[in-house]
């Protein structure tokens, strides 16, 4: 958890091979929504038709759901690759997830079988709960990845830090926010 404090008391500036690893995170769970929702967004009926084989939410809102899900995954995925609004993204990345592991979970302990739709298809399926441990970890996976990236959202290679970079730039930090070397500054070393 020191690495949590002192990421709180540098107001989120991140040192060493941390901001290497959010964007490894950042692109790796952006091109997991980008794929999910780029294959549903073709054929909205086929996401349609996942929503409602979870039968969680009432029928009236299935079609509404199962149409703008795939837009916000491809939304929530370009944010993450290019990493811009880089928390809210993977904020909304998060809440997304448990909601997938909660309806895997509760079609499970329901004994109904479908094809989860993560990536198109969706809908009944028989046989299908023997890959629903596989689909829990691949998400938990991604829902600890998004969480990651709410609380260090600074990473490499972002828009972010162009964005969100003050006008009066520190001299003593680069655009990552991390510190220079001391040599760099005086051109000796520390």
């Amino acid at each position: 958890m020191e690495w949590l404090r002192t990421t709180l008391r540098n107001g989120g500036r991140t040192n060493g091979w941390w901001p290497w690893f959010g964007t490894l995170l950042r692109l790796v769970t952006g091109g997991v929504w980008l794929v999910a929702g780029g294959l549903k967004i073709a054929e909205p009926w086929e996401s349609v038709r996942a929503v409602r084989a979870y039968e969680i939410l009432p029928e009236s809102v299935v079609p509404t759901v199962g149409h703008l899900l795939p837009t916000l995954e491809v939304v929530v995925g370009a944010c993450l690759v290019l990493g811009a609004l880089t928390r809210l993204s993977a904020a909304v990345s998060a809440g997304l997830f448990v909601a997938f592991v909660i309806g895997i979970v509760s079609v499970w302990v329901r004994g109904i079988e479908i094809d989860c739709g993560c990536f198109g298809g969706g809908g009944a399926k028989e046989g299908a709960s023997s890959a629903y441990p596989l689909e829990l970890a691949r998400d938990a996976a991604l829902l600890l990845a998004s969480l990651w990236l709410v609380v260090r959202p600074r990473s490499r290679l972002a828009l972010d830090n162009l964005i969100f970079s003050p006008a009066g730039r520190d001299p003593e930090r680069n655009d990552d926010g991390e510190e220079h070397p001391q040599e760099e500054l005086t051109g000796r070393p520390s």
